[in-house]
C-alpha cells in the first residue's frame, strides 16, 4: 500500500476559497478565535499524526485484529500507545465543549480531521469517533452532575464512549427493544438486557468505557415513544471521577467480520448494571439521534476516507506500472511498455475515483458548514435555514458518500488488476473496511426512506427549498468557461424537480411508492448535489490557476463529472418514474 498523504491543499482550497468559512467564523461569536491559520495548523498536525503513526500500522492491525478471551478484548499492537498519543494531543475532544476541556472547533474543520483519520485506518478511527458522538449527546441532554463527572475524562480521551441500541431481535425497529431499566432507591437504575454490534464495547485502550444504552422503564408506553437513555459505565466512578468497582456489564463475545478487523464489535450483556438517566424519561430516542446524526455524517466520512486512500494508491500504481502500449502520441519507446495511466479505460477509472473523492470532500465540508451555522449563528432565520439543510443533507451524506465510496474502493482495486485482489497492496482491505459503512448507523436503504418519506414527502417538498436556492444562486452567476456545464446543471435541477413532483403526486394513491423508489431518488439528489459542488469548485479554481497551477485539475475534473457521471441521473429518474409498478408484478411465491 502506498504511503498515505493527507490532501492538505485540497482541504485548504475548500475551506478558504470555495466555502470561505472564515467569513462565518468572523460572524459567530463562539468561533471568533478560530481563523484560517489555526484551521491549517490543525489539519497539518492531524496529517502528521495520521501519516507517521496511524496509517503505517493499519495493515498489521488488520491482520492481527482484536482478540477476545473470557470477556477481555485486546486490541492490536500499538493501538493503545497510538490512542494515548491521539488523546494527549486533544484530538478526542476536537469539537467538544471547551468548558469540559474540548477544543470547541467548528465541524467544518473537524470533518477534515475525521477524513484524515479514517483514511489512515478506519478501525482505529472508530474508537475516538464513537467517543466524540457520545460526548455531544451527554453535553446536550445529561444533568450538570453527569456532565461534570463524565465529560472531562471522555474529552481528554481517558475514557471512551459507545452507543448501545441494537438487540438480537431488534435492529432498525428500536420500538421493540427489550432492555429494561428498573429504578433504584438512590436515583439510579438497574439496566438489564443484551445489545449487539456495539463498536468499542470492550477494549484495552482506556481505563473506563461509558455506554449510552437505550432501555425501557417499567411504565414505558409501547413502541419508540417508550425508550429512555442511560449512562452505564464499565466501572463505577466515585464523586471525584476516579474509577471504582466493576459494574455488572460484560462483553459476551466479539463479531468476526468481513472488515474493520481491528475494531472491537461486541455483544454486551447488562445484568442489573447501574445506570443513570440521560434527559427526560421516554425521550431517549431523540437524545440518541443527536449522537446518531453526528455519527451518520461521520460514517459518510469513513466511506470518503477509504475512497481517498484507494485513489491515492491506484494513482501511484497507474503512474508506475507499465503495461502495453498507449496511443501513438503517448508511447515511450525508451521503455518496454507504457504506464497504465496512458490507457483510456484506466483514465476513466481514475477520474471517476477523483470525482467521487473530491466531490465527497466538498459535500462533507458543505454539510459541516451548515451544522456550524445551525449551532453558532445568532440569526434565527439563518439558523432555521441551516437546520433544514442539515435535516435534508444528513441521510444523503451518509448514504451517497458511502455508496460512491465503496464504488471507488472497488474501482481502485480494479486499477491494480490481479494485484488488487491480494493483500500486499492494501486495496482489498479498503474494500472490506468500506463495506460496513453502507450498513451501520442505519442502512443506506433506511437513509433513503428517511430522505424521501420523512424529509421530502413529509414536508411536501419544503425541506428541498434551501438546497434548490443554493443551486439557483450558483446558476444565476454563470462563468463563460463553464457555459456547457452550467446548462447541464440547470437541466439536472429541472429533472430532479419534475421527478419530485411526480413522486409527491403519487403518495396519496400508492402506499408502496416511497419504499419502492427511495434509493434511486437519494442517488439522483446525490449526483445533483455533486454537480452543484463541482461547479462551485471549478468556479473558485478558475481565477486561481495562474498562482496555483494544480487547480487546473479541478476545472478539468468538473468537466469530466458533468459529462460522464451527472448523466446517471437520467437512468435514476427513469427508475423513479416507474414507481412501484415493476416491483409488485410478482406474487410472494413467485420469487
Amino acid at each position: 500500500m502506498a504511503d498515505y498523504r493527507a490532501p492538505r491543499d485540497d482541504m485548504q482550497f475548500l475551506l478558504q476559497d470555495v466555502f470561505q468559512v472564515d467569513q462565518d467564523w468572523g460572524r459567530f461569536p463562539a468561533l471568533s478565535e478560530v481563523d484560517m491559520e489555526m484551521a491549517t495548523a490543525i489539519i497539518d498536525e492531524a496529517a502528521k499524526l495520521a501519516e507517521t503513526i496511524i496509517a503505517p500500522n493499519a495493515r498489521a492491525a488488520d491482520e492481527e485484529g482484536v482478540v477476545f478471551d473470557n470477556g477481555v478484548v485486546t486490541t492490536p499492537a500499538n493501538y493503545k500507545e497510538n490512542f494515548q498519543q491521539l488523546a494527549a494531543g486533544g484530538w478526542v475532544g476536537v469539537t467538544a465543549n471547551p468548558d469540559f476541556g474540548g477544543m470547541g472547533l467548528p465541524k467544518v474543520v473537524s470533518a477534515q480531521y475525521e477524513e484524515i483519520l479514517c483514511a489512515a485506518d478506519i478501525s482505529f478511527s472508530l474508537y475516538p469517533g464513537l467517543t466524540a458522538g457520545a460526548i455531544i449527546t451527554i453535553d446536550a441532554y445529561a444533568s450538570d452532575e453527569l456532565k461534570n463527572l463524565y465529560l472531562p475524562r471522555m474529552t481528554a480521551g481517558e475514557w471512551t464512549g459507545t452507543m448501545c441500541l441494537t438487540e438480537p431481535h431488534a435492529g432498525t425497529d428500536l420500538g421493540i427493544i427489550r432492555t429494561k431499566a428498573e429504578p433504584l432507591d438512590d436515583g439510579s437504575f438497574a439496566v438489564t438486557g443484551t445489545k449487539i454490534f456495539i463498536t468499542g464495547g470492550e477494549h484495552d485502550l482506556t481505563e473506563n468505557i461509558v455506554h449510552l444504552v437505550l432501555a425501557k422503564l417499567p411504565d414505558a408506553p409501547a413502541g419508540s415513544k417508550g425508550i429512555s437513555l442511560f449512562i452505564v459505565p464499565k466501572y463505577l466512578p466515585d464523586t471525584d471521577g476516579n474509577v471504582g468497582e466493576r459494574n455488572t456489564v460484560q462483553c459476551g463475545s466479539i463479531e468476526h467480520k468481513m472488515g474493520i478487523h481491528a475494531s472491537a464489535t461486541c455483544v454486551m450483556n447488562f445484568d442489573g448494571a447501574k445506570g443513570w438517566l440521560v434527559g427526560a424519561p421516554h425521550q431517549g430516542l431523540p437524545a440518541m439521534f443527536t449522537m446518531m446524526n453526528y455519527e451518520r455524517l461521520g460514517v459518510g466520512i469513513q466511506g470518503l476516507g477509504a475512497a481517498a486512500r484507494s485513489y491515492q494508491n491506484a494513482l501511484e500504481y497507474a503512474q508506475e506500472r507499465i503495461q502495453g502500449r498507449g496511443a501513438q502520441a503517448n508511447r515511450n519507446f525508451d521503455k518496454e511498455a507504457d504506464p497504465l495511466i496512458v490507457h483510456g479505460d484506466v483514465r476513466r477509472m481514475l477520474l471517476t475515483m477523483k470525482a467521487f473523492v473530491e466531490g465527497g470532500r466538498a459535500f462533507s465540508t458543505y454539510v459541516g458548514q451548515q451544522l456550524d451555522t445551525a449551532k453558532f449563528s445568532a440569526d434565527a432565520a439563518e439558523k432555521a435555514r441551516a437546520d433544514k439543510l442539515v435535516a435534508l443533507l444528513t441521510p444523503i451524506a451518509k448514504a451517497f458518500i458511502t455508496d460512491t465510496g465503496f464504488e471507488t474502493t472497488v474501482v481502485g482495486q480494479q486499477v491494480f488488476g490481479g494485484h488488487g485482489y491480494v493483500r500486499e497492496w492494501g486495496q482489498e482491505q479498503l474494500v472490506r473496511d468500506c463495506r460496513i459503512a453502507q450498513i451501520y448507523e442505519g442502512t443506506n436503504g433506511i437513509q433513503a426512506l428517511d430522505l424521501l418519506g420523512r424529509k421530502v414527502a413529509g414536508s411536501r417538498g419544503e425541506l428541498l427549498q434551501p438546497l434548490v436556492e443554493d443551486i439557483q444562486a450558483l446558476l444565476a452567476d454563470p462563468v463563460a468557461e463553464l457555459e456547457a456545464e452550467y446548462e447541464q446543471l440547470a437541466q439536472a435541477l429541472k429533472r430532479a424537480d419534475a421527478v419530485t413532483k411526480r413522486v409527491l403526486a403519487q403518495v396519496g394513491d400508492d402506499e408502496d411508492i416511497i419504499n419502492s423508489v427511495a434509493v434511486e431518488y437519494l442517488h439522483l439528489l446525490g449526483y445533483l448535489i455533486y454537480g452543484y459542488l463541482w461547479l462551485r469548485m471549478a468556479k473558485a479554481a478558475l481565477p486561481l490557476v495562474a498562482e496555483r497551477p494544480y487547480l487546473s485539475s479541478k476545472v478539468k475534473t468538473a468537466k469530466f463529472f458533468m459529462a460522464r457521471l451527472l448523466p446517471r441521473i437520467e437512468s435514476l429518474a427513469a427508475a423513479v418514474d416507474d414507481g412501484s409498478q415493476s416491483l409488485y408484478l410478482h406474487e410472494l411465491g413467485e420469487f
